[in-house]
């Protein structure tokens, strides 16, 4: 068997099943994190395509910069139940 399409098997697996995972999970940041595993294996199929600069502007672009800007904006926005939970309990 060839290794490339064993290599392309894989990544193939891991870019569905973080794509899948991205959709699924109901915890916006573990979807955040999926969606940059499924961005950098897509840069691993540019790599295997031979289009390493596509691959470069992959990473640069989308999980250097979409996934930070998501990953900020899931931490502004998600609310901290703690500090509301400790306020009903100190007022019941």
């Amino acid at each position: 068997m060839n290794y490339e399409l064993i290599a392309f098997a894989l990544f193939a697996v891991v870019t569905l099943s973080s794509a899948v995972g991205v959709v699924l999970m109901q915890d916006p940041w573990h979807s955040a994190l999926l969606l940059g595993v499924a961005l950098l294996s897509v840069a691993a199929h540019y790599v295997m395509l031979a289009a390493e600069f596509v691959a470069m502007m992959q990473v640069l672009v989308y999980v250097g910069g979409v996934l930070v800007l998501i990953t900020f904006a899931v931490m502004l926005t998600q609310r901290d139940d703690s500090d509301a939970d400790a306020d009903e309990v100190v007022q019941a």
